[in-house]
């Protein structure tokens, strides 16, 4: 990868549909969901063949930065910057354009990734991104993002379609024009997209020069060129950190998707040849973990009579026991249990609005 291509790793979800073991203090991405690293090193480590540490990004919330740069010591304390308040992946982007391009001008090519996704083919994930790169400096109008060839008619992920077949990059990666986004579809029409063979998941991974970017913001999101302007000044000026949490709290809250991408003029998908899970839900933990003989997946002690297609999280000194109950989520915590059916785990966001209206219970949250 050339000397001017940088990473930008998005870290700033809540993660609330891991509750309880995710909190507001500690979100899914500060997780060790499936292994002994949490999901933000295991993200930021892939990287490491594409672009080296100082030119690896990570935008958070403000009040996790200490966390990231515990988590992250390979990458300069600078490297990782603070939000003041959540306002979606369309500001996000505008902020990281305004970094990027503050060191590497508007030709910089910029990636920018989900810190908590689930990615085990890491050299396939280089070479496509590799691809990817060598495409966005060779068409400097055109915006990038990455395609999942989809294996289920999943109803909860967003699709993208493709239209012809673009060129081929040095590694081999096939690139579409994209004839549009689509929102999450009911089942039936997600068992018409898979059919189709025409669409891909909606993986999230976006890369682009800078000075592309930047026309579409003005072309369609002038209010986050003008943000993105701006942040450049502060940064020539010095007075970055200080201006930061006013200027980021005055953007609206809207998603890159939205802002850009549903109507950008130039859109091309690069498929994937990777593994990818954005681990969404605990009953998505299904798809890394062995099941037993009842379909059961476990992480913690556990032991079961009569109980199948149980999804169960807990710890190695406190024992989770299940009888004559079928297709649950048991999550135990410190301080918390958890108990859903498992075809509701997507209703969690609601249990903690509701927990968050009882102000004894919300420091659970």
């Amino acid at each position: 990868m050339d000397q001017n291509c940088y990473a930008v790793v998005m870290a700033g979800g809540r993660g609330e549909r891991f509750w309880p073991r995710s909190r507001s203090s500690h979100p899914k991405q500060f997780l060790q969901l499936l292994g002994k690293s949490t999901m933000i090193e295991e993200t930021v480590r892939r990287l490491f063949p594409v672009c080296p540490p100082e030119r690896i990004l990570v935008l958070t919330n403000a009040e996790y930065v200490d966390i990231v740069r515990t988590l992250l010591p390979d990458l300069p304390a600078g490297n990782i910057v603070g939000e003041p308040v959540g306002r979606d992946t369309g500001p996000c982007a505008a902020l990281a354009a305004a970094l990027v391009g503050s060191r590497g001008g508007d030709g910089a090519v910029m990636m920018m990734l989900p810190a908590d996704h689930v990615i085990k083919h890491t050299r396939e994930l280089s070479a496509v991104l590799e691809d990817a790169a060598e495409l966005a400096r060779k068409h400097a109008e055109w915006l990038f993002t990455i395609g999942i060839p989809p294996t289920s008619p999943a109803t909860g992920y967003g699709y993208i379609q493709c239209g012809e077949a673009l060129e081929e990059a040095s590694n081999g990666t096939r690139f579409f024009r994209s004839l549009g986004f689509r929102e999450k579809p009911d089942r039936e029409t997600a068992e018409r997209f898979l059919a189709s063979g025409d669409y891909r998941w909606n993986s999230g991974i976006f890369l682009w020069q800078v000075g592309a970017l930047r026309a579409e913001f003005r072309r369609q999101a002038p209010g986050l060129e003008r943000f993105c302007t701006q942040i450049g000044e502060t940064i020539a000026a010095g007075t970055f950190e200080q201006e930061l949490p006013e200027l980021f709290r005055n953007q609206p809250k809207i998603s890159i998707d939205y802002a850009v991408m549903e109507h950008a003029r130039f859109i091309a998908v690069a498929e994937s040849r990777f593994d990818w899970d954005d681990v969404g839900s605990w009953t998505s933990l299904r798809n890394h973990f062995a099941t037993d003989a009842d379909g059961n997946v476990a992480d913690g002690l556990f032991a079961a009579v009569d109980s199948r297609n149980l999804v169960v999280s807990g710890s190695p000194d406190h024992l989770i026991a299940a009888i004559g109950v079928d297709n649950l989520v048991i999550v135990q915590t410190r301080d918390v249990t958890l108990v859903c059916a498992a075809n509701q785990a997507q209703r969690i966001k609601e249990l903690l609005k509701a927990v968050g209206l009882r102000p004894e219970l919300r420091h659970f949250l």
